[in-house]
């Protein structure tokens, strides 16, 4: 291939995605690129950027052999962000409706991280660079 993509973009699965699309607004500051719906006002897909960094939302679809995670955790893919004020964040990811599964701690590579679980299931590593290890 003479041209590589040079991001990976997550595509967040949703049984809700409109709801999803409004947590990544409240706890993350994310603005909404794009948004595709259904006949019946559902959101099918969207967009979103948070900073420089591209994510996309999409409802549950039949097409899609893709489901959206259980609200416990298990989910098989844990998506790692890198924020300026990680502190912030948190904050307004549980007042979002967030749980945490990890506080917020100086872990030992340089980064000042938490793990939280959105409220559709989703879970997240929030994080700031603090130092260079």
């Amino acid at each position: 291939m003479a041209k590589f993509v040079r991001a990976v973009i997550p595509m967040l699965v949703c049984v809700d995605a409109a709801a999803e699309i409004e947590f990544c607004k409240a706890a993350f500051g994310a603005v909404e690129l794009s948004r595709r719906t259904d006949e019946d006002g559902s959101v099918t897909h969207a967009t979103l950027g948070i900073g420089e960094i591209l994510i996309m939302v999409h409802g549950e679809t039949a097409h899609l052999a893709s489901r959206a995670p259980q609200g416990d955790g298990s989910s098989s893919v844990v998506i790692y962000l890198y924020l300026e004020d990680v502190d912030g964040v948190v904050e307004r990811a549980v007042a979002a409706g967030a749980r945490v599964l990890t506080p917020l701690e100086d872990c030992f590579w340089g980064d000042r991280m938490a793990r939280i679980i959105d409220p559709h299931g989703h879970v997240w590593n929030v994080a700031s660079r603090k130092s260079e290890s």
